[in-house]
């Protein structure tokens, strides 16, 4: 008898369509990224209860700040709001937050917010959460780069992925982008390089369990070979052979 299909491990997302899913409700796009609070919070959960042990998502790209003004300014005070209501929450859930990206632009009150966050669920294990917080694939290796520099260590595969911002945890086996846009935009560069990915159409507050369920499963009938051929990932699964 073949074994079940794994869920995957790492799952990472690119939560996208939020002001889009305002602006088609006529609403101010700050509150198409409330609604994707909503739609996280709910992800969390069916994570949680699928067994995946890591999700990291994109909530604030280095390239954010180029938007219009009022909009990063709702993004600052949405983070704000959410870090005070959802770090119980997620506590009490089990789940340990990380927050990953370039901290020295932040304000002062929200960079102490976050470390407030990831005390507060240092001690969690049920989920890994990394949410990458003014962020960019580039930036980590380029930071990856001058810290490996300034120690004088050599410049290796190993040494860069061990001095990566997410070093902490395996690379993501599942890459999903909601709002219809098929692309990486500079997220989890280095820690994508052999993710399945999967591109939806549905708009990030519309992402449900559904759709995760629909993400998973298209993750489940790939093979994955990571340079070898079908035959060798099959010789290597006795469970494929008895199929």
């Amino acid at each position: 008898m073949s074994a079940a299909p794994a869920v995957p491990h790492h799952i990472a997302i690119v939560m996208d369509g939020n002001g889009r899913w305002a602006t088609r409700r006529f609403l101010p796009r700050v509150a198409g990224h409330k609604q994707g609070v909503e739609s996280l919070r709910r992800c969390v959960k069916a994570c949680a209860a699928r067994g995946v042990s890591v999700l990291t998502v994109f909530a604030f790209s280095s390239e954010n700040w180029n938007r219009p003004v009022e909009e990063v300014s709702g993004l600052m005070d949405l983070m704000v709001v959410a870090l005070g209501r959802e770090v119980p929450r997620l506590t009490q859930d089990g789940v340990r937050l990380h927050f990953v990206g370039e901290r020295s632009g932040l304000s002062e009150k929200i960079a102490a917010g976050l470390l407030q966050a990831e005390a507060a669920t240092a001690h969690n294990s049920r989920l890994v959460v990394n949410v990458c917080f003014n962020y960019g694939g580039r930036w980590d290796i380029a930071r990856a780069a001058a810290q490996l520099a300034a120690r004088g260590e050599a410049l290796t595969e190993a040494n860069l992925d061990a001095a990566m911002a997410l070093s902490h945890v395996p690379d993501p086996d599942l890459f999903i982008r909601t709002g219809g846009e098929q692309r990486l935009s500079n997220f989890l560069l280095w820690q994508s390089a052999y993710a399945e990915l999967f591109f939806s159409d549905r708009l990030w507050p519309e992402f449900d369990e559904a759709a995760l369920d629909e993400a998973i499963a298209a993750y489940q009938n790939r093979e994955r070979r990571f340079g070898q051929t079908s035959a060798q990932v099959r010789a290597a699964r006795p469970d494929q052979q008895a199929a």
